[in-house]
């Protein structure tokens, strides 16, 4: 089957110019479809086309097209399209060329991080030769040290009147279509709304562009800010209907348990526990040239993909934002909205209005209470970290407390999938430390607190120190604890002796011998223990009150069958499978090669639960047993 290639283009430019006239002469779509843009014939609100092409290697490609407006009183709907398009088509009229609104456009496509486009000299059939080269010169003067400046950004003229130059921009389109990058499939479902309606016989439809993930027909949803309930009844991509929805595609969604009157624009589709909204963040921002200085604590409005709000800005340091400088910055939103690190938006000043600046999200988890010296100097690593740099900080900052993979994951918004991905790269780097297949810890908070564990088994003396003891002594998670415990008793520092820990020369133990043999017979039961579970094990507190062994001498066992590699991980969970048990369903998998199965099979398959299912599922996948697509596996 064909991979239909996308890409999103806003059209912008000044009042006039042409812009929907030129999508409607590209696609026979006039987006004006309000009666208030009919009557005065300009563009009020956004508007919507698409264009069916073929690329120059032959495969289908679909342009979106996002018709913004171009007055200034209506720049706050050119920034809610402006925010989710990849690049753009700047429209300049021959017979004006560039204006205050072309300037102002081009700037926030720049502060919103667009880096590809052409330009198109519209109305050209108004102009002669002569005023036609010199409003080029003017116009490529004009691009000089932009992201339309350089000389893979044609400068076309047209008219959509007459026709001329309208295959050149097919022809633009769709080199820009394969020059696009991909959308980055390490990001969860993020759908900005930015048009809700009913549609009879259907109900609540919105509508937007995907930023990344994949929607599904029955998928759940969460919408933000708001925290309202929604299942996906439909998805359509410029009025057909599909089963899920790509990334970097427009797309309609008909939602079921939510009326329209519960939905605006501003708000975000995402996946319950990945994404939400926030009211504070840390940011760079970017003050444009020729603006006033940005005083600390300022006000401003601030724009994000569809989303507005008023926003007060802290700046660290104190004084004023220089034109044509970046700064680090504290924002506090009046309203919520959906944001994650990387994002980009816009800043304008209420009075007189017009567009300052922009910037970027760096952090939207902030931490309570931290001096602004230090938070300071940690978003200043972070502003020029890569991904695997800015995981490793994060991680960092959070001490002894560690953080949880899916925590992380809607820190640095990403997919859980991803993170983990990042933290195999720094697990063999050594720059992270893995706790039970989820908890993340930096090498010094782990090495902190086996020094606190050590100073207080020293204290102790002989008699040894309770587990109990140590959990009410310290700040610390009973995990890392156990954790460190268990790495001082494998380097022979400490001796585990039920709940009593003692430094390794300390008397009153058993002897050398006695404790081998005594440890031998604990890890042969728990590996049974697991074997007999089967496909079904308990997680490891579990198994330890069962078998009367020690939290943390548990974890020694398990850690030791784990190396042996008689115990495999399942899932994120603090469950592990028996080897045999394993090896034992991927042999009556064997049989059924090439064929698919869904959870439902594969739990009655196996007589499992869905608790048991999944994470086994899940590792089947991570083993290469299988291979998810979608909502089945397919037996590899």
């Amino acid at each position: 089957m064909k991979t239909t290639r996308s890409i999103v283009i806003g059209s912008a430019g000044h009042i006039d110019h042409g812009k929907t006239a030129l999508v409607l002469a590209l696609t026979g779509i006039d987006t004006d479809r309000l009666p208030e843009e009919k009557r005065r014939g300009i563009t009020i609100d956004l508007g919507f086309a698409s264009l069916e092409m073929s690329g120059s290697d032959g495969l289908p490609m679909r342009v979106s097209f996002v018709d913004v407006p171009g007055h200034a009183l209506f720049i706050r709907n050119m920034l809610a399209g402006a925010g989710c398009v990849s690049a753009v088509m700047l429209v300049i009229a021959g017979d004006e060329g560039v204006m205050p609104q072309t300037r102002e456009h081009l700037a926030i496509c720049g502060l919103l991080g667009m880096s590809d486009g052409f330009t198109v000299i519209s109305k050209s059939d108004l102009v002669n030769d002569a005023q036609l080269e010199e409003v080029r010169r003017e116009i490529a003067t004009f691009l000089q040290g932009t992201f339309l400046g350089g000389a893979q950004n044609a400068i076309i003229p047209v008219s959509a009147k007459t026709g001329v130059g309208m295959a050149e921009v097919r022809v633009e389109l769709a080199k820009l279509a394969m020059r696009a990058r991909a959308v980055e499939s390490i990001r969860p479902i993020r759908l900005p709304i930015d048009r809700t309606f009913v549609k009879k016989g259907f109900g609540t439809v919105v509508t937007g562009t995907l930023l990344s993930g994949e929607l599904r027909v029955g998928q759940s949803l969460l919408i933000e800010p708001g925290a309202k309930k929604a299942r996906v009844r439909g998805l359509q991509t410029h009025g057909e209907s599909e089963e899920r929805a790509a990334a970097g595609t427009r797309v309609a969604v008909n939602l079921a348990g939510v009326e329209t009157g519960e939905i605006s624009r501003g708000q975000t589709l995402v996946v319950p526990d990945e994404l939400s909204a926030v009211d504070m963040i840390d940011a760079e921002v970017t003050l444009l040239e020729g603006t006033s200085p940005l005083k600390h604590r300022a006000r401003v409005h601030m724009h994000a993909f569809t989303s507005e709000t008023m926003a007060m800005v802290a700046l660290y340091g104190n004084e004023a934002v220089k034109p044509g400088t970046a700064r680090l910055a504290r924002l506090k939103l009046a309203s919520p909205i959906v944001l994650a690190p990387g994002d980009r938006f816009v800043l304008r000043q209420p009075l007189p209005a017009g567009t300052i600046g922009g910037g970027r999200v760096l952090d939207t988890a902030l931490v309570a209470h931290e001096k602004r010296a230090v938070t300071r100097g940690w978003l200043e690593a972070l502003a020029h970290a890569s991904p695997g740099e800015s995981l490793i900080l994060r991680v960092r900052r959070r001490g002894t407390s560690g953080i949880r993979i899916g925590v992380m994951a809607r820190e640095m918004g990403f997919t859980v999938a991803a993170v983990r991905d990042l933290v195999n790269e720094a697990l063999e780097g050594g720059g992270l430390v893995l706790l039970h297949g989820d908890l993340l810890l930096a090498p010094e908070a782990i090495r902190q607190v086996m020094q606190l564990v050590l100073t207080r088994a020293k204290d102790a003396g002989a008699t040894g120190l309770k587990r109990s003891e140590l959990e009410s002594q310290s700040a610390v998670a009973s995990e890392i604890l156990d954790a460190a415990v268990e790495k001082l008793a494998t380097k022979g520092i400490l001796r585990l002796q039920g709940e009593t820990i003692r430094g390794a020369g300390d008397a009153n133990g058993p002897g050398e011998k006695d404790t081998r043999e005594r440890d031998t017979r604990k890890l042969l039961a728990v590996a049974a223990a697991y074997k007999e579970a089967g496909l079904a094990p308990l997680a490891v507190g579990e198994f330890a009150q069962r078998l009367r062994i020690a939290a943390a001498e548990m974890r020694q066992l398990v850690t030791l069958l784990l190396r042996e590699r008689a115990l495999i991980r399942m899932g994120d969970d603090d469950t592990f499978i028996h080897t045999d048990s394993l090896k034992d369903l991927v042999a009556r998998l064997a049989s059924k090669q090439g064929k698919t199965l869904d959870v439902a099979a594969f739990k009655t398959l196996t007589g499992l639960t869905r608790k048991h299912a999944i994470p086994l599922l899940e590792l089947l996948d991570r083993e290469r047993i299988t291979r998810k697509e979608g909502d089945v596996r397919v037996i590899l």
